[in-house]
């Protein structure tokens, strides 16, 4: 009887691998999702890295299946990508996950940096697997495109605030600059101290003002990234995940086909922690450039110089594609568990913070291809990495909109510009707060 059942479930198992879910066939896949929904509605999952690992891939897998294959998701709220976050945001909302889960999957995000781990991987392989010829070349035309991109849409959007009553100096200082300054923790946290230094007020009653527009520019950002690359597919001015025109394109496929051991990945980590750890000790001495600035300038350095052997540089590559093909869906959820805030996103919303982040976000598109074509780059490409990342929340939500685009493989240009034009941001914003004060 045993034995009858035993394959019975089999041939179910077998029907249902013609499904694939992150590797899984669908039952299998829908066995392991019910374990984890069980689990934690018994308060039963393990506090730790297992816990919040399984249902993290577990929940994220099954968003962003989802996201996929409905219909008017997939072709008009950019598919999967956004769906994993927006859903997983609205669960968390809705109050459906349980807030013991809650609290340890913000833990092992931001406070065991897991977060970190991910996209010091994705940098550094990034790097490495493009062309060595053209990591400079396309580094020199990609930054004056970001950085101009940032400063017409500073003015554009200060413009609007002015016609709309909300003044230019205020709608720079409480709406663009807070989408523009990196995220949360390198971004609108240093800016509301800022703020509140120099405006005589607690810096939390200013970060309340800041985190809305990023929260709305962030969601928007992700939705407009899929449905532009969605709608470009056959266009001449969609590199096809290539930033630099005129050339064959920035990824190799020096590991590809190759099988990859054990060793190997163990050594691309390395190679990645020793990077990151060697911007931690630069950051050190210049705390005023972000750590992740140090990384991706060292890792580019290292890269165009040649000075480490193709070996470690094709085990960097290898490590980082295996944590980005097993972690993003769950990674995307986990940021929309515990940093997309949708009820105090709802609470705060106005038609004039809508219409200036609407037109930021246009702003930023557009200017950022013109550019882009204008600097030699493929404007599609450079509509996102140099446009819509800036309006981003910083690491996370670089992750989500290159994901939402496709464009992962572009991650170092994406931190470049929202780290280094995130650190200029807060300068002029010192700036103009003390002036305006």
């Amino acid at each position: 009887m045993t034995q009858q059942f035993s394959k019975q479930i089999g041939v179910w198992l077998k029907k249902g691998a013609a499904l694939s879910i992150d590797g899984f066939g669908l039952l299998a896949f829908i066995l392991l999702f019910f374990l984890m929904i069980a689990m934690a509605a018994l308060d039963w999952l393990p506090k730790n890295m297992v816990g919040v690992l399984f249902t993290l891939v577990s929940l994220g897998g099954a968003l962003y299946y989802l996201g996929s294959h409905l219909p008017i998701v997939r072709s008009y709220l950019g598919g999967g990508s956004v769906f994993a976050t927006v859903g997983a945001a609205l669960l968390a909302s809705l109050g459906w996950v349980p807030q013991p889960m809650l609290s340890s999957i913000k833990t092992f995000l931001t406070t065991s940096n897991f977060l970190a781990f991910y996209i010091v991987s994705l940098i550094v392989s990034a790097i490495f697997k493009m062309d060595r010829q053209l990591v400079l070349k396309a580094t020199v035309r990609f930054l004056p495109v970001a950085f101009l991109t940032m400063f017409l849409t500073v003015l554009i959007v200060g413009v609007v605030g002015q016609l709309i009553g909300l003044g230019f100096y205020h709608t720079s200082l409480f709406v663009t600059f807070p989408m523009m300054a990196g995220g949360v923790g390198a971004g609108i946290v240093p800016l509301s101290s800022i703020y509140g230094g120099a405006l005589g007020q607690p810096s939390g009653v200013v970060l309340s003002q800041l985190f809305p527009p990023l929260v709305l520019s962030n969601l928007l950002a992700i939705i407009a990234a899929g449905l532009l690359v969605k709608n470009s597919q056959h266009s001449a001015w969609n590199g096809q995940g290539r930033l630099l025109r005129n050339r064959s394109g920035e990824a190799t496929s020096t590991n590809s086909g190759k099988q990859v051991v054990a060793e190997e990945l163990l050594t691309g980590m390395m190679i990645a922690f020793a990077l990151y750890l060697l911007g931690i000790c630069l950051h050190r001495l210049l705390p005023a450039v972000n750590t992740f600035a140090f990384l991706i300038l060292l890792t580019v350095v290292v890269k165009a110089s040649g000075l480490l052997p193709s070996k470690y540089e094709e085990a960097a590559v290898s490590f980082g594609q295996v944590i980005v093909k097993t972690m993003t869906h769950g990674i995307l959820a986990g940021v929309g568990l515990t940093l997309l805030d949708l009820s105090a996103l709802v609470s705060t919303l106005s038609w004039q913070l809508v219409l200036c982040v609407l037109v930021s976000i246009c702003s930023m598109m557009g200017i950022g291809a013109v550019l882009g074509q204008r600097f030699g780059l493929y404007p599609i490409e450079s509509a996102v990495t140099a446009g819509l990342i800036n309006q981003s929340m910083g690491g996370t939500g670089n992750v989500a909109v290159l994901s939402a685009a496709d464009r992962m493989n572009l991650i170092a240009f994406a931190q470049m510009g929202n780290r280094i034009g995130g650190a200029i941001i807060l300068v002029v914003a010192g700036i103009m707060v003390s002036i305006s004060g």
